[in-house]
């Protein structure tokens, strides 16, 4: 298994020179204690504790999984106790609102943290990660006494949460749900149904969990619109705050499942549980979205994070493993092989991983710094400029670094050749780890409706102007800049070009609304590669400056720049294909007679 170092260097990289942290920080309301010391030693701290606790036990989750009784959940050796030190050491409440036990530091600092975390033990992570979700959603839109109730106890890290949304016969299609909410005399709910693939939904690792869950109340709406939101706990509050008596929910099993084997995902079973209303009736799946969002961002560093360890693996294989020589010439003459890392079909496969995880970093720290502002900007201006770039920037982030990141952990197991398919290595266990990564949260083709059809084509374009104004701006301020050029030309096409082909989709889909569906997917992925473009062209300025200026890190920025290079010339042309496809038109995929599938 590889063994996970924290990639300091790159994250100081994109905090501190690319998206200048200390100044985005001073901007903020409240984040006087996120001085440039402080924010070191929580990264220095979070570094240690996933090198040393969490990456040991990544293997052995893998290799044992989450067992099932009538009893309960019991995970993997180790999980528990790892749980308990990040509890010990505050991690769970370190962005939260101090007025229930939070820390209050921004968010995109806990957004470094999850990607370590996420990166050295993704099964492990995943229990925290959807706690911070019924955090932010209690948050959001809980009654002071439901705050004072659970939020206090979920901040603390005693208890955890989940989010249950999918039913047996329905996945994304939520408004098909069954479950049912009838009101109790006391102001409570009874909660009947069943959700499946509820992840972290029964463990023993802490001593309570908190299930967030979509139900119907009697007479609601059909669809969407009748759907509300409800907190139903394993073991009910006692009146001190304490878990108290067993509510009537229950993992009913555990899904046997590709990869994720130290993460329990359960099939949950709601008898008459109680529950409580948070937020309006029937405006469930609107509150929802506050979990939803933030765990699409969390699902994003999934991307980054198989990017991350497919890399450090493989990289370490290539410099050791010899093979054949050289086709200029031996580069290792004393020894019977050259190392595998001088192939050029090698070099391919390492620095797509290295620039889908330096540029995935870039990506995610970007839109923590949105979240900070939302949350946190001095004025309202910022605030929605903020909300706009984020919410453009979420399906892209989700999607396509899923997309890649899986891309990029097959790469990873590839550079290992045989020794890649077998599990001691730990390549093979990445790849159906980050497998998952394209299908929660809303797939890859869920995403990319949201972004074309209801991020861009119903705002006119006045989204994606959000960004390609920032795009624009960039190329004009660096045009005579001589030493960007190889940047700053195919950026500005991209950006001129990204805009025309919205257009044109949007001129189609006015005519047949297949179109948009037709054209999604490859809409998002340009998308992606067309905001990597921006990231990498910016990293590659912040690159040159520093060693214009003169540097002892000669070595780190001339890589930033080479990186950049094979950006520009072996991925982004990518975009020229999704650009075709993207308006091949509707017919090529709806025309066959579905009886004619079966031929």
């Amino acid at each position: 298994m590889p063994e996970y170092k924290a990639p300091l260097r790159d994250i100081k990289f994109v905090m501190n020179e690319l998206l200048n942290s200390e100044q985005h920080y001073a901007n903020l309301e409240g984040a006087e204690d996120a001085t440039p010391d402080m924010v070191d030693a929580i990264i220095q701290e979070g570094a240690k504790f996933c090198e040393q606790v969490l990456s040991p036990l990544n293997q052995v989750g893998d290799q044992e999984g989450c067992t099932w009784s009538e009893d309960g959940v019991k995970t993997p050796t180790g999980f528990k106790e790892a749980y308990q030190q990040y509890v010990e050491g505050g991690w769970p409440s370190m962005t939260a609102d101090p007025n229930y036990g939070g820390q209050g530091l921004p968010h995109s600092i806990g957004l470094v943290i999850s990607e370590m975390v996420g990166t050295s033990n993704w099964s492990w992570g995943m229990y925290p990660g959807l706690s911070h979700g019924a955090t932010n959603t209690i948050e959001a839109h809980g009654t002071e006494e439901q705050k004072q109730t659970y939020l206090t106890k979920l901040i603390s890290g005693e208890w955890t949460g989940t989010m249950c949304l999918t039913e047996p016969h329905c996945g994304s299609d939520l408004g098909t749900l069954r479950t049912k909410a009838e009101p109790n005399a006391d102001g409570s709910y009874s909660i009947t149904g069943t959700k499946i693939f509820i992840s972290a939904g029964e463990h023993d690792m802490a001593e309570n969990i908190v299930h967030i869950v979509l139900a119907r109340l009697p007479g609601a709406p059909e669809g969407t619109k009748g759907i509300s939101l409800f907190i139903v706990p394993k073991q009910l509050p006692n009146e001190d705050g304490s878990a108290g008596e067993r509510n009537a929910v229950s993992c009913g099993s555990l899904e046997h499942k590709m990869g994720i084997h130290g993460n329990a995902t359960c099939v949950m079973n709601f008898d008459g549980a109680k529950g409580w209303l948070i937020g309006p009736e029937n405006k469930g799946l609107n509150c929802m979205f506050t979990f939803m969002n933030t765990a699409r961002i969390g699902t994003a560093i999934q991307g980054l994070g198989s990017a991350e360890l497919g890399f450090q693996g493989s990289l370490a294989y290539a410099k050791e493993r010899l093979a054949m020589r050289s086709l200029s010439g031996p580069k290792n003459p004393d020894g019977i092989a050259d190392p595998i890392i001088v192939h050029p079909d090698v070099r391919r496969m390492l620095l797509t991983q290295k620039v889908v995880a330096e540029g995935a970093r870039a990506l995610i720290y970007l839109a923590g710094q949105q979240v900070d502002v939302v949350h946190s900007g001095k004025t309202e201006e910022e605030r929605k400029h903020a909300d706009a770039l984020l919410g453009f920037l979420t399906p892209i982030a989700k999607a396509f670094l899923t997309e890649i990141g899986y891309e990029s952990a097959n790469l990873g197991m590839q550079v290992f050749g045989g020794h890649g398919y077998i599990a001691e290595w730990g390549m093979e266990q990445n790849v159906r780890d980050s497998r998952i990564g394209m299908i929660y949260e809303g797939t890859t083709g869920i995403q990319a409706l949201d972004l074309l059809g209801r991020k861009v084509l119903m705002t006119q374009g006045e989204a994606l102007k959000v960004f390609t104004k920032q795009v624009h701006v960039f190329c004009k301020e660096n045009a005579d800049n001589e030493q960007l050029k190889e940047f700053i030309e195919p950026l500005a096409a991209i950006n001129k070009e990204w805009g025309d082909l919205t257009m044109k989709v949007g001129m189609t889909a006015m005519k047949n609304r297949e179109e948009v569906g037709a054209a999604a997917v490859d809409y998002l992925m340009y998308s992606g590669y067309a905001v990597f473009a921006y990231l990498w062209a910016r990293m590659a300025k912040v690159a040159l400056d520093k060693m214009a200026e003169g540097t002892s890190e000669e070595m780190f920025y001339n890589a930033k720049v080479q990186s950049a290079r094979f950006y520009f010339k072996r991925l982004l042309p990518r975009t020229r294909t999704h650009a075709e496809t993207m308006l091949a038109g509707a017919d090529s995929l709806l025309d066959m007679p579905e009886e004619a599938f079966a031929i």
